[in-house]
């Protein structure tokens, strides 16, 4: 498993509604495409869920590298490129994976980055960051959870998917737009090594 995310931090005072239009538009072109386990649309609004800016960031776990090559470099990718300019793309290394008990009809997401601390022993954090999806996993209202990490960065991100407004997460809270999940099902579950 592979994650990436990108942003788009647009304008105070940018009409969201063109985000929502936009992703109402292409949103289904990604509902089959290979190698791709799920795409999460999302936005964050200024003064929503605590929220400082608006930000359009969609977040993706790939099965396949081909799959997720296909889409940055076979043309796909270009459309969002041409209309908001070039994002900078975060990649992380998938650590675990787990399915929640709610199903699919995800509303809202929750990403939550932090350092990994100089001096820790690797192997006991990133154990506990794969404990901490499965956790996530088990709460009430959670449609799927999800920790990987960036090696050169050394920073783990956790990424979950929840029914309702009121995830039990702690992060960056996101309204989901549209889920797509052609390979959900082939998604590795559990600890990724």
């Amino acid at each position: 498993m592979h994650a990436m995310q990108y942003e788009f931090t647009l304008p105070t005072d940018y009409d969201m509604g063109i985000i929502r239009s936009r992703v109402a538009r292409v949103a289904h072109l990604l509902d089959d495409w290979d190698g791709l386990g799920i795409k999460t649309y999302v936005l964050r609004e200024r003064g929503v869920h605590g929220s400082p800016v608006n930000q359009y960031g969609p977040f993706y776990l790939w099965n396949t590298m081909e799959g997720m090559n296909s889409f940055l470099w076979g043309g796909a990718f270009q459309g969002p490129v041409d209309d908001f300019g070039r994002p900078a793309i975060r990649q992380w290394t998938g650590l675990a994976f787990e399915e929640g008990a709610v199903g699919s009809s995800a509303a809202y997401a929750v990403r939550r980055r932090r350092p990994v601390p100089d001096g820790v022993e690797l192997a006991a954090f990133m154990t506990e960051a794969a404990d901490e999806t499965g956790r996530l996993a088990a709460e009430d209202g959670a449609v799927l959870a999800a920790a990987a990490v960036d090696t050169r960065a050394w920073e783990v991100v956790h990424f979950s998917l929840w029914a309702h407004d009121t995830p039990k997460a702690d992060g960056d809270v996101f309204e989901v737009l549209h889920l797509s999940a052609p390979g959900r099902d082939d998604l590795p579950r559990g600890r990724q090594w």
